[in-house]
């Protein structure tokens, strides 16, 4: 399915490379990335970025490191992350980011599977590097970003451009847009590692494609959360930002985030649902504490609602204001990503002056296929295609819900050293996502969920865990759930749910009423929940039992819970 609708004109690029080069020349003296921690290379401009990749790639092939080896790449979020990621792009080398928070195991396995013969890391991960070595005999040269000089065969990234002389773009390789760049790891267990392989030209069209649906440009400031080897982050808020002139910073750390938003003026926020979720509850929670804002409040958000539909837009910001300035006061968008957001938090951020927009993406695809744009959305949809993509519902029921098919230029290339899931996974050029969901009318893409993680109900309908999670998690009560299908003692399956608490809300609940926290009013508080919940949800897809769990879920890097870790 693919619709018409006006687009931003954006710059053409066929390659990394290209946008790299196009944006030193047009941003040259403008900030591009910055580190809001203490590091060996903490702020560059457009100009000494591509100064900088052409000096450390230059190093590279004095090393006689040559094009389209493996350099496997592994630190905290920071500017020389992106300096190693941009200079293999623009020298023709092939990218492995790697998550930090793997286990040892799983990131030693990751190295070993992707072929990697070069690892650029920071200090962190100089100790697990330096007794692996004889594990990983593939690896030729080790380069680390914090030391000052070479040290016991691991080579100083600094010290190695400060040795370089200064390089001529005329000097870098032709890049083929076509040929594999970049490897990203979803999972890193053994036996269970699964590498996306993108290109260039993949990347390169997600850039054009998402760009045109919303305006950035360079005025944009974007605040860096979440990690950078995740292809969401990777693409959309970090060489998001560099393609269109927009700087970059590093959060010190995501307890700091509110702090940092002020402190660089940020006017992008690119975030996981969780994020969104906690900033609405503690705006939320703020106004409800205080008894004049809890009274005053309400009024203003409809008052606001009908001076929007009249053409006010600066109003809710203006009545609001207060609230605008906690976040640095110049927030132009928050954008989610990663998972579904809970509409209702999307609707409340608006109503007091926020712009949200969510959008939906795989690893596979570069990672955006569809998105909500700024003036065209809806808080429950995941948006529209991205222009000169397909996207199409495969067998659907009577509903309108089926297999989601991605179809365009974006879509990787295949699975890496694994051709029989590659085949599997891309028929006649669609990849086929895993994901269950719909059209409506106006073209909006729906996402229902997983497709392996449905539930068939007694009455054959199916029912998605992730729809029931959503209006359940609502609850100031509830941290976290898992829905799940579980088996009664008349064999038939029934919706079970496993909760982790709230503990913040269950200590006010117990100051409020003047009582001890116990199993008993722990069970009693969530059975009410539940109640509450399942007044929202039709009859099939109720809550029949839940359990109480202590340790929250093990997730993955955009806050999903690894579902097959839980014992069901």
């Amino acid at each position: 399915m693919s619709l018409n609708y006006k687009l931003y004109t954006v710059p053409e690029i066929t390659s990394l490379q290209d946008m790299i080069i196009q944006s030193a020349r047009k941003y040259g003296d403008k900030l591009a990335l910055e580190d809001l921690t203490d590091t060996k290379i903490s702020k560059v401009t457009f100009g000494e970025l591509l100064d900088l990749i052409l000096r450390f790639g230059t190093s590279l092939r004095k090393l006689e490191i040559p094009e389209r080896t493996h350099i496997a790449v592994i630190s905290e979020n920071r500017v020389q992350w992106g300096l190693t990621y941009l200079t293999a792009a623009a020298f023709n080398y092939v990218i492995v980011p790697i998550d930090k928070n793997l286990s040892t195991n799983e990131i030693l396995n990751i190295v070993h599977e992707s072929d990697a013969e070069v690892i650029v890391h920071s200090e962190a991960f100089s100790e697990l590097f330096m007794g692996s070595r004889s594990t990983l005999k593939r690896i030729r040269h080790y380069i680390n970003m914090d030391l000052d000089e070479e040290r016991e065969g691991t080579h100083s990234m600094t010290g190695m451009m400060s040795a370089a002389q200064p390089g001529s773009v005329s000097l870098l390789p032709k890049i083929k847009p076509e040929e594999l760049f970049e490897i990203i790891f979803t999972s890193g267990s053994l036996g269970r590692a699964k590498g996306v392989m993108l290109s260039q030209g993949n990347i390169a069209e997600n850039l054009m494609g998402m760009t045109a649906m919303i305006y950035i440009g360079p005025d944009d400031k974007f605040l860096s959360v979440l990690p950078v080897h995740h292809t969401y982050e990777c693409t959309c808020g970090f060489l998001c930002p560099l393609y269109t002139g927009a700087s970059v910073s590093y959060a010190r750390s995501l307890k700091t985030v509110v702090e940092d938003l002020v402190r660089v003026k940020a006017t992008v926020l690119l975030a996981v649902p969780l994020l969104y979720d906690k900033m609405f509850k503690r705006i939320y929670k703020a106004i409800q504490d205080d008894k004049v804002k809890s009274k005053i409040v309400p009024p203003l958000v409809k008052l606001s609602n009908a001076f929007e539909i009249v053409g006010w837009k600066s109003f809710k910001k203006k009545i609001f204001a207060e609230i605008h300035h906690k976040f640095g006061g110049s927030i132009r968008i928050f954008i989610a990503g990663g998972a579904a957001p809970d509409p209702k938090v999307a609707k409340g951020l608006r109503e007091f002056g926020f712009t949200f927009v969510q959008g939906y993406g795989l690893t596979e695809t570069s990672p955006i296929s569809a998105l909500n744009r700024l003036d065209m959305f809806k808080d429950d949809a995941a948006g529209l295609p991205l222009p000169r993509t397909e996207i199409k519902i495969n067998n659907p029921d009577s509903d309108g819900i089926g297999e989601i098919y991605i179809r365009g230029k974006h879509v990787m290339l295949g699975y890496y050293k694994n051709e029989s899931l590659t085949r599997e996974s891309i028929v006649e050029g669609w990849f086929r996502t895993g994901d269950l969901g719909s059209f409506d009318k106006e073209g909006f893409l729906h996402i229902n969920g997983r497709k392996k993680n449905v539930i068939i109900a007694n009455n054959g309908k199916n029912v998605f865990p992730e729809e029931v999670e959503d209006v359940l998690n609502r609850s100031s009560f509830v941290k976290e759930s898992l829905v799940y299908g579980e088996r009664d003692t008349k064999h038939q399956e029934v919706i079970a749910v496993k909760i982790v608490i709230d503990g913040e809300a269950f200590i006010e609940l117990a100051e409020r009423q003047k009582v001890k926290i116990t199993e008993e009013l722990i069970n009693s508080t969530i059975s009410e929940v539940i109640k509450e919940t399942n007044k929202q949800l039709a009859s099939f897809k109720q809550i029949k039992k839940f359990y109480i769990r202590e340790n929250e879920f093990e997730k993955t890097t955009t806050q999903k819970i690894k579902r097959y870790l839980v014992n069901n």
